[in-house]
């Protein structure tokens, strides 16, 4: 293993085990395809590619502009990427346009170009040598006025699948298979050069790539799949659904909210002359290039991809998707983003949320007086939130709110809020505030004091007050209760619980309702982070 060059950083929140290996020596295809390849996470091969003869004969400050010229020779047309926004280059088909260019054509470019920079460094602008050559222009006349907009982006030396599109296939002999990929059926290989510095937008491949710089320098920004719902890739029916929409350059924070963390999980590695990056497949990559860079990268197949039977591709995406919709919801229901304490000042004073309320004596109910502090003021909060609720009901009169009417309105603001953090579900459920940070065992006792003391209030929260988050917490909160108590006591508390309601059944669907448009409200979230599409609920 090797350190990290200068230039090369690790945000905070990148898990160690998602960070990009180093090696100073390249290992064998054995190893690479046993201990490296599997993992699927990125790492970095140093001087792999300095025994090429590409190597030296490439290279665009020691005569390799030439000798590229007289390899390719002067009819070989290739295409190039032509784009609107300055050095940047989107995957957007909006934002760039193709071009074909004779590879002699941009190859004089480049020359003119590292005459021009020569030229700055001698303080020789004055002698016109920043002008291009006319024959440039005449022979290209598609081509905007700014050249360095130009990037010869994945022209192929070597494809498997259409060999007639491999215009550069002359310069495979010059570059050699990396021992690492003996054995492996390589659908691509292609050619990447630039004339001036340049950036490439942050998108992922479909395939395992290897990319080799030859000459030059790149700078790879890199973010785990994990990473998406902070990078914003572009709908999945787009077409360039593999592509972030985070511009690079001004970011838009005010409509991409989560973006403005996605550099605390990215990793920055340096690639000079000779060095190889493996990008598994899925990873974000944006490639900040050097002035003259050229590079080649290897596509292949994963074995995941390859051992995927296309039958079973509707299982595998079902599958996926509850994968993901019970870990955003274990995320939700684990966290605490309200401050709730034991210690907290914040909450309502006990008088004050008892006001109107004169049912019993306090002091004198043995079942309340059982009650952790903490507990008891969850407990008086819960009243007042029912009490209050009844109150604003009996003014405007107005029917109760049914559960399903709470749903349908919970429903409608998730999907203004889509793109905010994963607590604002939780955020808006007044009930979740107060329950969430009561232990099992305690809310458990809370709830028996309620049925003994308070059998409407309680009937009335869980009919009418309470919501999808709502319910979904509770339920959870049944499930740890059962994991701390015996069968016989399971069993007695909610015969004790139910007994409250007139119609049972009523309070189960309630509860079942709730709890599944929950689970919506939170498909629809991670439909929105991973694959930027937004579905209604089926009436």
């Amino acid at each position: 293993m090797q350190a990290a060059e200068e230039g090369e950083f690790v945000g905070a929140r990148l898990g160690a085990g998602l960070r990009a290996a180093r090696f100073a020596s390249q290992p064998s295809s054995e190893q690479f395809a046993d201990d490296v390849e599997p993992k699927n996470v990125p790492a970095v091969f140093r001087g792999v590619a300095k025994g090429w003869d590409a190597s030296c004969r490439w290279d665009p400050l020691h005569g390799g502009l030439d000798y590229l010229l007289g390899k390719v020779g002067p009819d070989v047309a290739v295409e190039a990427m032509m784009s609107n926004t300055a050095h940047v280059f989107y995957g957007d088909l909006r934002s760039h346009e193709r071009v074909s260019v004779p590879f002699s054509t941009f190859i004089q470019s480049c020359k003119s170009y590292l005459r021009r920079v020569n030229a700055a460094g001698d303080s020789t602008k004055e002698q016109g040598i920043l002008q291009e050559p006319a024959c440039f222009w005449e022979t290209c006349s598609s081509i905007s006025e700014n050249s360095e907009q130009i990037y010869l982006a994945q022209v192929s030396i070597l494809n498997t699948e259409n060999k007639d599109r491999c215009s550069l296939e002359v310069l495979k002999e010059d570059i050699q298979e990396p021992i690492i990929l003996r054995g492996k059926s390589i659908s691509s290989i292609n050619f990447w050069m630039n004339r001036a510095h340049l950036r490439s937008s942050t998108h992922y491949d479909p395939r395992h790539n290897l990319l080799c710089v030859v000459a030059g320098c790149k700078k790879v920004t890199l973010w785990p799949p994990s990473a998406s719902p902070f990078l914003y890739p572009m709908p999945v029916y787009g077409e360039a659904s593999n592509h972030s929409s985070v511009s690079i350059e001004e970011p838009d924070y005010s409509s991409y909210t989560r973006a403005r963390y996605m550099k605390e999980y990215s990793e920055r590695v340096v690639l000079n002359s000779g060095d190889v990056l493996f990008i598994p497949e899925g990873w974000y990559h944006q490639v900040y290039s050097d002035d003259l860079t050229i590079a080649v990268n290897f596509w292949w197949k994963s074995r995941i991809m390859t051992q995927m039977l296309e039958h079973m591709d509707a299982y595998y995406l079902r599958r996926i998707l509850s994968r993901l919709v019970d870990k955003e919801m274990n995320i939700m229901a684990q966290k605490n983003p309200f401050g709730h304490s034991k210690d907290s000042t914040s909450v309502q004073p006990m008088d004050k949320a008892l006001t109107g309320f004169q049912l019993f004596n306090l002091q004198k109910d043995s079942l309340l007086q059982t009650l952790e502090s903490s507990t008891l003021q969850a407990l008086y909060e819960l009243i007042s939130l029912v009490h209050d609720s009844v109150e604003v009901v009996n003014q405007n009169d107005i029917s109760e709110p049914t559960s399903q009417d709470t749903s349908s309105s919970q429903s409608n603001e998730t999907k203004k809020t889509a793109a905010a953090d994963d607590s604002s579900l939780l955020d808006k459920d007044p009930v979740t505030k107060i329950i969430l940070p009561v232990e099992p065992l305690e809310l458990r006792s809370m709830l028996l004091a309620m049925v003994h003391t308070f059998p409407r209030t309680l009937e009335a929260l869980v009919l009418n007050m309470l919501g999808p988050v709502g319910a979904e917490i509770l339920t959870r909160k049944f499930d740890e209760m059962d994991q701390q108590t015996t069968k016989e006591e399971q069993s007695e508390f909610y015969k004790i619980f139910y007994s409250v309601f007139e119609d049972q059944y009523a309070a189960m669907d309630a509860l079942l309702n709730g709890k599944e448009l929950f689970s919506f409200q939170v498909f629809q979230n991670v439909l929105e982070k991973y694959l930027r599409v937004h579905v209604d609920r089926p009436s």
